[in-house]
């Protein structure tokens, strides 16, 4: 194993020292399903000799079972290592390899080419330095190819091998690479990219992928590895400023208190001037503590712990900074977002955000436009679908410290975390922040809640009507209010009809402006929390997702959640409006109940069958609740 090199026998110490001070190199290969990709690393592996005899062995056996190249050996098998993988003939996970040269060490990531898999892609792109983007000669750039050029450009690589496979089932045909270089470069011209290196090869024979091939004389331009050895990635890392996020505040005793952490990007030494963000609080580095002992400086990738000079609060997920450039923060930003699930992405509806080591929650509050991959041409939508990108904008449930993308690749990047299953459902890259963020805050007023709920002799609270069309959901919150008026209280109702009449006049009833119409709600609700007031909702409000960012933009005992349970056919045999059977006769579509779906409550305060209870009783049912709560009181009372 390993590759050969006379030190290994000569001088075993200088051997090793010479493979600790090579450079490093991740890169990434992509493109569509069965151009080559593993295939490709295979014989990467195969020409370094970086592969066991047994493991050869188990490979040139399972050829035979498994492989697709007949009596030849299949290298795609070093890398497809699940039995799923094998049995289909596809890459579905990423998978990590590594191996190295006389000049260089490398881990490439082999990613699936299936759009299926799409997300599995961007995860192995996210710390690539150059991307190897594969593409069969035989069939050219194919709209998986365009995808993947796109995410690998808005992901921050720079440097892409085209590296046009297959050339031997074509001749090694000089006009076919000719026009598939002038394809991609023609649809690439808008990516940005530095440098994109076209390579004739066949991957399974390995022309011009170790060495040079005799077979397309008329190339003039390296070889697959020759580029990889060769191209420079490293300086551009070193010069962005230094940001080390921290992971963990380190207090084994007394007497020691560090910051531990992976430097993000840049370099820092014993001495420099710190600044934290987002506190703002200054320092200078006392020491740079590591496994192996103190060092007097750190960079990029290294795992360190920093000492100060002055004791200062420093909490898991701020950032350390020179003090001469230090992070933005902000709480809404523009920023471009890879959706990779079944669930679409909804504007309006809560999820987490994790950026570095800080997690808080978020909502899209617009979806600007959807990018083609085909044509990169701009699409306006309300949702985002599996694998559509789309640039969008942010709102944070606090401030986070970062970077533009563009800048720094560690601190404006983020994955989007479902709130209720923990599911990773899209990564994103930060554009800007938006000059609301920094120039909008909270205006101190002397009139707070509690002075006006003190006025009124109440608790402010939402008392929040949920259940089908139907459900006499309306007639229940009327009559609770009228109750609590002949008691002397301040209240307000919000009526799903009435209110779109105004407000939300504007909003359809697709699942989209349906939770844009309960986000609203919820705000204006919130408001007369504020103002004091016992606040009726009398909404559908299907999706437990919306009802429970409502409950949480209150404080706690807020927010009253209240289930009319009326099974789908009474509220059917009731169709006051006669909405049910305009439905069932399929002149109005997206109804809750026939071709929409409801999410019944988990945890409602107060649920009501109106079958077995009249409404009058249902409304005594209500305030006899806020009563016993003391939300007929004033706060304190």
């Amino acid at each position: 194993m390993s590759h050969q090199d006379a030190l290994i026998s000569e001088d075993i110490i200088a051997y090793l020292e010479a493979q600790e001070n090579k450079s490093f190199l991740r890169f990434i290969t992509c493109g569509s399903v069965d151009d080559g990709k593993s295939t490709l690393i295979g014989r990467l592996l195969y020409d370094s000799k970086l592969i066991y005899e047994d493991q050869l062995a188990s490979i040139e056996k399972d050829s035979k079972k498994s492989g697709t190249q007949g009596d030849k050996i299949d290298l795609a098998l070093l890398v497809d290592g699940l039995a799923a993988e094998r049995e289909q003939g596809i890459t579905i996970d990423v998978a990590y390899r590594f191996f190295s040269t006389d000049k260089r060490k490398f881990i490439v990531a082999d990613t699936p080419g299936h759009e299926q898999y799409t997300r599995n892609m961007a995860t192995g792109a996210s710390t690539a330095d150059v991307a190897v983007l594969l593409i069969d000669a035989r069939y050219g750039v194919q709209i998986q190819t365009r995808r993947h050029a796109f995410i690998v450009s808005s992901l921050g690589i720079k440097n892409v091998v085209v590296a046009i496979n297959k050339m031997d089932l074509v001749d090694f045909d000089q006009s076919v690479y000719n026009d598939i270089e002038v394809e991609f470069r023609a649809f690439a011209k808008e990516l940005g990219f530095a440098d994109i290196t076209c390579i004739p090869m066949s991957a399974l024979d390995g022309d011009n992928v170790t060495s040079k091939s005799n077979k397309a004389e008329w190339y003039r331009g390296p070889f697959l590895l020759q580029y990889l050895e060769d191209v420079d990635v490293e300086e551009r890392s070193l010069d962005l400023p230094f940001r080390l996020p921290v992971q963990w505040v380190n207090r084994p005793n007394l007497d020691f208190r560090g910051f531990s952490g992976t430097v993000a990007s840049g370099m820092i030494s014993v001495g420099d001037e710190i600044i934290v963000i987002p506190s703002g609080k200054r320092s200078k580095v006392k020491s740079i503590v590591t496994f192996d002992g103190d060092l007097e400086r750190a960079r990029e990738d290294m795992a360190i712990t920093l000492t100060l000079e002055d004791e200062i609060d420093i909490s898991r997920g701020d950032i350390i900074c020179r003090k001469d450039n230090p992070a933005e923060q902000a709480d809404q930003f523009q920023a471009r977002i890879l959706w990779m699930t079944d669930k679409e992405l909804f504007p309006g509806r809560q999820y987490l955000m994790k950026s570095v080591n800080k997690t808080v929650p978020v909502s899209v509050t617009n979806i600007k436009h959807r990018i083609d991959v085909n044509d990169l041409s701009e699409t306006a939508v309300k949702t985002l679908g599996l694998n559509e990108i789309g640039v969008c904008t942010l709102s944070l449930g606090g401030p986070i410290a970062f970077d533009a993308y563009d800048q720094n690749r560690n601190t404006g990047s983020f994955i989007v975390i479902d709130k209720h299953s923990n599911e990773t459902v899209g990564v994103g890259m930060i554009d800007f922040a938006l000059r609301r963020a920094k120039n909008v805050v909270w205006q101190d007023l002397d009139v707070s809640k509690t002075v006006r709920a003190e006025q009124k002799n109440q608790s402010p609270v939402i008392l929040w009507f949920t259940g089908l069309s139907g459900s006499g959901k309306s007639t229940i919150a009327n009559l609770v209010e009228k109750k609590l008026l002949d008691l002397g209280r301040h209240t307000y109702t919000l009526d799903g009809d009435n209110i779109r009449h105004g407000l939300n006049n504007d909003l359809g009833f697709t699942k989209a402006d349906r939770i844009e119409n309960i986000r609203r709600i919820s705000e204006t609700a919130k408001l007369m929390v504020d103002a004091g007031l016992i606040t009726l909702t009398s909404f559908i409000s299907p999706y437990r997702a919306e009802r429970q960012m409502a409950r949480e933009m209150v404080e706690d005992g807020e927010f009253v959640e209240i289930f009319v349970n009326t099974p789908l056919e009474v509220c059917e045999a009731r169709d006051v409006k006669g909405l049910y059977a305009k439905a069932r006769a399929g002149t109005i579509k997206n109804f809750t109940g026939i071709d929409s779906e409801y999410q019944t409550p988990v945890n409602s305060e107060i649920e009501i069958n109106t079958v077995d209870m009249s409404a009058e009783k249902a409304a005594e049912v209500v305030v006899q609740y806020l009563e016993k709560n003391g939300y007929l009181k004033g706060p304190g009372e």
